[in-house]
């Protein structure tokens, strides 16, 4: 898909391709720049992972950024048609199909299959904010929009850093995949690498907030399995992603870090494993799941482990 920004500047309509990143701000460096005493030098961006989604970051603005008349806090998702309001600037996103490169009738019909759902083997990981809501009661919304943005931003790197796709934000969420119909046991292992990654971030985080009550942590599960991917979203669904997002509400519930189902756990070295297992229950499975609770020193054995046989 591609998008772009249109807004009205000095009686003229302008339209703005949106690429990988749009700066938008006061700063005459932005890609589009507010002539705004209300808006903040650099103000916010959109960005754009490789699903084809588009989402709108406040870069810690004095002001604001608004979709649709609400102030966003967290990377927001865009979608055909939001109002974007900076200071006293409107915007308007349209996001539209790309055009076919050649208009016969087998083209055509290519870029229909394209689109079409496939079942694939991924490898899931959904992680998530402890306790958000008390923290948005707690902190400043400008502090926290900066705090969040910058959460965002290093985890989306932290993902694609070792392999995996950012399949959406949602809230103080992210939930990301790894296509694993060949090497299931290797996307384990980037999807627990990432899970590292993304703890030490929110840790050096607490360092930089330091006006933040309370240590913020991460609670994070991770499930393999069948997924369907792709449609006009390109996101993946079905019961696997569904375990996923259990088995990180769980961690809360057990006391742990993350929580892996058997179908991810069983890539682990057994011995490391056995003492970790145990059976959960999820509303709408009949039969408990088996999963393996690990903390993130625990998460970091494992990986040195696995690393030390891969290179042997």
């Amino acid at each position: 898909m591609s998008a772009f920004i249109r807004y009205k500047f000095q009686g003229e309509v302008k339209d703005v391709p949106c690429k990988s990143v749009l700066t938008i701000g006061r700063d005459r460096s932005s890609d589009i720049v507010l002539p705004d005493l209300h808006a903040s030098r650099n103000h916010a961006m959109i960005r754009r992972f490789s699903s084809g989604d588009y989402y709108l970051i406040d870069s810690g603005s004095s002001n604001g950024t608004f979709i649709n008349g609400q102030r966003i806090t967290t990377p927001r998702q865009l979608k055909p048609g939001d109002r974007i309001r900076m200071g006293h600037i409107e915007m308007e996103f349209h996001q539209t199909a790309e055009e076919a490169i050649s208009l016969d009738t087998l083209s055509l019909q290519d870029t229909v299959i394209s689109d079409t759902p496939e079942i694939r083997q991924i490898t899931i990981l959904v992680a998530d904010i402890r306790g958000f809501t008390t923290l948005s009661e707690q902190v400043h919304i400008r502090t926290l929009t900066k705090l969040m943005n910058s959460w965002f931003h290093q985890v989306s790197d932290a993902i694609l850093a070792h392999g995996g796709i950012v399949d959406k934000f949602i809230g103080d969420c992210v939930f990301a995949r790894w296509e694993s119909d060949r090497q299931p046991e290797r996307t384990v292992l980037q999807a627990l690498s990432a899970a590292a990654r993304i703890h030490k971030v929110t840790r050096d985080l607490n360092k930089t907030f330091t006006e933040v009550p309370e240590p913020i942590r991460i609670g994070v599960g991770i499930n393999t399995g069948a997924a369907s991917v792709g449609g006009q979203d390109n996101s993946a669904l079905g019961d696997a992603v569904n375990i996923a997002f259990r088995l990180e509400s769980a961690t809360k519930l057990l006391g742990t870090d993350v929580i892996l189902s058997e179908c991810a756990y069983r890539y682990l070295p057994g011995d490391f494993v056995a003492s970790r297992r145990k059976h959960l229950r999820i509303k709408g499975k009949r039969d408990p799941v088996r999963i393996c609770m690990l903390d993130f020193a625990e998460v970091d054995q494992v990986l040195d482990t696995l690393r030390v046989e891969v290179a042997e």
